[in-house]
């Protein structure tokens, strides 16, 4: 009846490949978390430094925060450094409505790679 596109098209009456049906069934498995950190339009996660006083006061902020943002302070003060390290016990984190500010350090690579791992 009508000839196939030389590039893949395909016709109403024609079956889709199985690939795509599957893919589009099963979404992919999501971490349930009471806060979501939503990427910015370059698609990379919104932590920034920030560094203050001269240079003595070093700050990390997590922008964009979706839910709950001190259940998020909560989990990383927990568990972005291992319990009774030099950085553990410097660590302060506070939460400003959507944000988070994290104070004692340049962390912000470690709080990238925490929150990969944790799905976002």
């Amino acid at each position: 009846m009508f000839a196939r596109c030389l590039w893949g098209a395909r016709f109403f009456s024609q079956p889709a490949a199985a690939g795509a049906a599957q893919s589009l069934a099963s979404p992919p498995a999501v971490a349930k978390y009471s806060f979501f950190v939503s990427r910015n339009s370059n698609g990379n996660l919104p932590v920034y430094s920030d560094i203050r006083n001269g240079g003595t006061r070093l700050l990390v902020s997590i922008r964009n925060v979706d839910g709950n943002a001190s259940d998020l302070a909560k989990e990383l003060s927990t568990s972005l450094f291992k319990a009774g390290s030099p950085e553990a016990r410097r660590l302060k984190v506070k939460t400003n409505h959507q944000h988070v500010v994290i104070q004692g350090g340049r962390w912000t690579q470690e709080v990238n790679e925490w929150l990969k791992a944790k799905g976002f």
